[in-house]
């Protein structure tokens, strides 16, 4: 059998047809627009998903036997606020995970509410990006809209909703909305009260891997499929592409080095950290991961060489760099604020040790490393919660790079594994619909038959000694600047 495998990004919508084996029959994708109607706003139509996801797969089953497709899943862009009115129609252009615009309202959250009272509620505190803040921020500048909320959704749910009908969300998506009660997997009774949010105007919750409907009998017509296709609940972005990498079961850990960088590590207990630097949240195979979320990753490095030195021969200006663990510059990649670990929207990038002699090598390398400090230091508090890793699967955009693989493996002290086929979020969707359609018994099932490392990258103990030692000098920057850059926002 076939199935369908949807991405919902921020940029493009990535559809992905693959088999029971996990051979890949066709990928598509189809972009859409971006908003920025304020400075730090940033919106979508989820009219625009939509449209382009339905061409998506048009295009995607145009040439193959359409009677083979069993299931459709979707991973898509998490803590977006999506609301319809009572029409089903959308109200407002939905405010997206990466919108800066609720700094008073998660304020308020964090500081009068308190942060143990919402990790109480929800094992988390609050963020800029998370639902709940955009909730407070429409009631608060917006009551008109808010007034007329009849269904609350996340981006991908929509695109769920729009294909059978369903009313639903997951628990790893809705894990970053700040409405649910993570550890016991319902929504949160308080949160809803503090938000002016009746649990009727919510979704129903479900496992990623659960049935969730059937494909609309009038959209199966238009698309010439049939209405027996199975539509499965999917996961939050960071969920799907961890099922996509194989990070399924204890202690099993993901680096995703994309626009933004996380760290992700699944475990079948729930677990929390008391120092709310990582999120405690479900995993699409019904358990429970930690994860750390750094706003800027690769972005950091497209910045440097793009924007800075007007190239895009990444290749070139890696090659110049030779000495490992002995570079002198020190570079902070906070160039959108930072989450985790510090949640701090006022923190900025910084280039540290710059001297005369410094070389434009130098500061690539620096710009690589300061990335992957960045991650170690998520890593540090992972590791307060119990957690000890011996490696970890790599994927995005920047794990394409060994040498940024290298210096991962070292600065963290595990071996990195890359995967054969790396597919992002789409492939994690696949692997939930194939569950939900019985042709494999668990998620585990399905990642322990289709997932396969393709190499590996070892620490090297002397380079890992260089690194421990810069890694310790690189943590003192943060905090000797974190006043600096308070007063810089003011």
């Amino acid at each position: 059998m076939l199935y369908i495998g949807i991405d919902l990004g921020t940029s493009a919508v990535k559809l992905i047809l693959m088999d029971e084996s996990g051979r890949i029959h066709n990928t598509v994708s189809r972009e859409y627009p971006i908003f920025y109607p304020h400075s730090g706003w940033s919106e979508q139509n989820p009219e625009d998903w939509y449209n382009q996801t339905i061409q998506g797969i048009a295009e995607l089953t145009a040439d193959i036997d359409k009677t083979k497709i069993a299931g459709i899943s979707c991973g898509g862009q998490m803590h977006g606020l999506v609301i319809l009115d009572e029409n089903d129609s959308v109200i407002r252009p939905a405010i997206l995970w990466n919108d800066g615009r609720t700094a008073s309202e998660t304020d308020y959250l964090n500081n009068v509410i308190g942060k143990r009272k919402l990790s109480e509620y929800t094992a988390n505190i609050a963020f800029p990006g998370f639902t709940a803040p955009k909730i407070l921020w429409l009631k608060n500048n917006e009551p008109e809209n808010y007034k007329k909320i009849c269904k609350i959704m996340l981006p991908k749910d929509y695109i769920a909703y729009k294909l059978s009908g369903a009313f639903c969300t997951d628990y790893s998506d809705a894990s970053g909305m700040l409405l649910l009660d993570v550890k016991n997997r319902k929504w949160s009774k308080e949160m809803c009260k503090i938000c002016g949010v009746d649990e009727a105007q919510l979704p129903k919750l479900y496992e990623s891997y659960e049935k969730v409907g059937n494909l609309l009998p009038e959209l199966a017509a238009k698309l010439n499929l049939s209405d027996k296709i199975i539509i499965a609940a999917g996961a939050g972005d960071n969920a799907a592409a961890a099922i996509g990498t194989g990070t399924v079961g204890n202690g099993r850990c993901n680096i995703s080095l994309g626009t933004s960088g996380t760290i992700f590590i699944s475990s079948d207990s729930f677990r929390i950290d008391e120092n709310n630097a990582l999120h405690s949240f479900a995993h699409a195979d019904g358990h429970y991961h930690l994860m750390g979320c750094m706003l800027s990753a690769a972005s950091c490095n497209k910045w440097w060489l793009e924007d800075i030195l007007h190239t895009n021969d990444y290749s070139a200006e890696q090659s110049a760099i030779k000495n490992l663990g002995e570079n002198h510059v020190f570079f902070l990649p906070y160039l959108m604020g930072e989450r985790s670990p510090w949640n701090d929207p006022s923190a900025r990038g910084t280039f540290t040790g710059l001297t005369m002699d410094t070389s434009r090598a130098d500061i690539t390398q620096a710009v690589l490393e300061g990335v992957s400090f960045a991650v170690r230091d998520m890593y540090e508090f992972a590791k307060k919660t119990g957690v000890t890793l011996t490696n970890t699967m790599i994927c995005g955009g920047g794990a394409k790079s060994p040498l940024w693989r290298k210096m991962i493996a070292n600065i963290l002290n595990i071996r990195v594994d890359v995967p054969v086929s790396e597919e992002g979020p789409g492939m994690g969707a696949v692997m939930l619909a194939m569950t939900a359609c019985g042709e494999y018994k668990t998620v585990n099932e399905a990642a322990n038959a289709i997932v396969k490392v393709a190499k590996s990258e070892e620490p090297d103990s002397e380079l890992v000694k260089k690194y421990e030692a810069r890694y310790q000098q690189f943590k003192m920057i943060y905090p000797a600047l974190k006043e600096v850059f308070e007063m810089m926002r003011c």
